[in-house]
């Protein structure tokens, strides 16, 4: 910019002295030349060799300045060429710079597939080596010489379940049962046995269980047998060498399909019996009781029983099963005696000559459902069972009439009835990992007192031989505490009832004409309810748990339990566990006459009887791992 002003300044000059030469007034005329010499002087620079001085010193300039903005433009072009190669550079910069960061965001792609690839690894060879560990481990029990499981021709066999016992029961009134309390003999309070203590040692509840598991594609087979020593044979003592004979608990066999159902059959708990997972054999919940005769109002039998359910997504279970009879003697006063309905054993039979056996008609039958919905498992089942006796009408007065409809000069005949109740429960965490669990169960029916655990009686007799099925009730409540991975506590309160059921027999001419036949009577014998027997050789054989003259017929048991299972250790080598229980018993008669016949004095005021127990057990167990 500069040059180009210089330029223009330069013309603009030049054309100034031109035109003012152009203009000017002409010179003046030269005046008289003077003769006199003097000294000349050189004329003075014509304006012509100004503007020519002038010009080469503008030229000069403009020369210079040319060769300046030459100068200047060979720089700017260097400058401008130097810009274009930096840019160039920078361009070839950001390529390279946007070619690394790509590389490197590949590369950070890379690292992190590769990490995660190693995590994968790191995880797989982790749980390839947890698996190893595990079949390691599963080899080295299987040939150790203490294996969890013993494998044999591809069946498990499993000794879990089995234990030594050593156990004890201190009480306050004496049974004569040993360890196992009989319900129904719990002593009056006026008897003889209630006026002793009692103290009995075992080690007889120890127990030998073995399971066998066989996995087919379609199926699981399983096998179980389970023995204790909880029986007395007829050379069985305990004088020196307290010698018992061996007992079968459990003796089954189950084939469970893939689709959810089951067959099994053999001797088992009965379907009845509350079950923890649908209803699969081997998850029966019992009273967590050192008693072996569990708890009053836990509904039960153990007896051979053919079973046929089915699991529905393991939520909801349904079976059936048939299962061995038996009928309970008869109870009751002024019953007729012309019938046939129980015998004692045929020892040639293999049966026991000192117990009574009944003449079954059918199994007992047995549906029930049971859902898991989420919470706690549900049941509700049903008995339906039948009974038979044999009635000879020659021994009935000559104006009854049997129930099948013969008169007494008629030939012996056979009557049926029949009975059945319904019962159902529930089991549920109140805390979560099992910390507190409650349960409850209970049956209500007729002829259905064997399934109590009273066994206190399940039918009577109406005065022509007409069979009655009693009503009874059964429940049991429980609460159970899991404070620590150790220690366990547990409080039951339950109870066995059997209602009255007599009538006045109206046969004239039958010997107990007049008189309240049946269960319950209130005609029944009390007046030496509160009287202990006189001591004689004569009360030798009698039952020492009840007076002399108390008639009553039981009305209901009633048991409160609590008590505790420390397991003092538990791991690979198996568990020993220590269990204290207390149980406080009571045993009610239905009430019935307290006066003397023979004084006329009421010794016995409103007829009724009760025994309480006061009952503290001890164990020490051994399982197997």
């Amino acid at each position: 910019m500069r040059l180009r002003m210089l330029v223009t300044a330069a013309a603009l000059v030049a054309a100034s002295v031109f035109s003012f030469t152009q203009t000017s007034d002409p010179a003046p005329p030269a005046g008289p030349h003077h003769a006199t010499r003097t000294e000349q002087t050189p004329p003075p620079p014509s304006v012509e060799d100004q503007i020519n001085a002038l010009r080469e010193q503008m030229q000069s300039q403009i020369d210079s300045l040319k060769e300046q903005l030459n100068s200047k433009d060979a720089q700017l072009q260097q400058a401008q060429e130097a810009a274009t190669a930096a840019q160039a550079a920078a361009a070839r910069a950001q390529a390279a710079a946007d070619g690394q960061q790509e590389a490197l965001s590949a590369n950070t792609a890379a690292v992190d597939t590769l990490q995660s690839s190693v995590s994968d690894m790191k995880n797989a060879n982790a749980a390839i080596v947890s698996s190893f560990n595990d079949e390691t481990t599963e080899i080295k029990k299987k040939i150790s010489a203490d294996p969890d499981l013993i494998e044999y021709k591809g069946i498990t066999l499993s000794p879990a379940g089995s234990f030594l016992a050593g156990e004890t029961v201190w009480r306050q009134g004496a049974t004569g049962g040993g360890l196992n309390t009989q319900p129904t003999g719990v002593p009056l309070n006026y008897s003889e046995a209630a006026q002793l203590t009692e103290f009995t040692g075992t080690g007889r509840q120890s127990r030998i269980a073995i399971r066998a598991v066989g996995n087919l594609p379609s199926m699981t087979l399983t096998g179980y047998y389970e023995m204790d020593w909880l029986s007395a044979g007829v050379t069985s003592n305990a004088n020196q060498s307290n010698s018992y004979t061996l007992r079968q608990r459990q003796l089954w066999g189950e084939a469970a399909l893939n689709d959810g159902w089951r067959f099994s059959g053999g001797q088992g708990w009965s379907l009845a019996t509350e079950t923890t997972a649908g209803l699969q054999r081997g998850t029966e919940i019992l009273p967590a009781t050192i008693d072996p005769q569990y708890e009053a109002g836990f509904v039960w039998t153990r007896q051979y029983s053919f079973r046929v359910s089915k699991d529905f997504a393991n939520k909801f279970f349904m079976g059936v099963s048939a299962e061995n009879a038996e009928t309970l003697n008869p109870a009751g006063q002024n019953l007729p005696s012309s019938l046939l309905i129980t015998t004692v054993g045929n020892t040639g039979g293999l049966y026991d000559n000192q117990s009574n056996y009944s003449y079954n008609l059918t199994p007992d039958f047995i549906a029930k459902i049971a859902v898991e919905p989420g919470w706690g498992h549900w049941e509700l089942f049903g008995i339906g069972r039948s009974f038979r006796d044999r009635l000879y009408p020659s021994g009935f007065t000559a104006g009854a009439v049997t129930p099948c409809g013969v008169a007494p000069t008629s030939a012996p005949c056979n009557t049926i009835a029949w009975g059945g109740g319904a019962g159902g429960g529930f089991r549920g965490p109140l805390v979560a990992n099992n910390k507190l669990a409650i349960g409850l169960k209970g049956l209500y029916g007729q002829g259905v007192g064997r399934y109590g655990d009273s066994t206190i009686a399940d039918i009577t007799f109406r005065p022509n031989g007409a069979i009655s099925p009693l009503h009874g009730f059964s429940a049991l409540s429980t609460v159970e505490a899991n404070p620590t991975s150790r220690l366990m506590l547990y409080f039951n309160y339950g109870g066995d009832y059997i209602g009255r059921d007599w009538t006045v027999d109206t046969i004239a001419g039958d010997a107990n004409f007049g008189k309240e036949v049946g269960y319950g009577a209130y005609t029944a014998s009390m007046y030496g309810c509160t009287t202990e027997n006189a001591s004689s050789s004569a009360n030798a054989s009698a039952n020492p748990g009840t007076p002399s003259n108390c008639g009553g017929n039981n009305k209901d048991t009633q048991e409160f339990t609590a008590g505790l299972w420390y397991n003092i250790y538990a791991g690979p080598a198996g568990r020993l566990r220590q269990g204290f229980q207390y149980s406080l018993w009571r045993r009610d008669l239905w009430s019935g006459n307290g006066v003397n016949s023979t004084t006329g004095v009421d010794q016995n005021p409103g007829g009724g009887a009760h025994g309480s127990d006061n009952m503290w057990w001890t164990s020490f167990r051994y399982y197997l791992p």
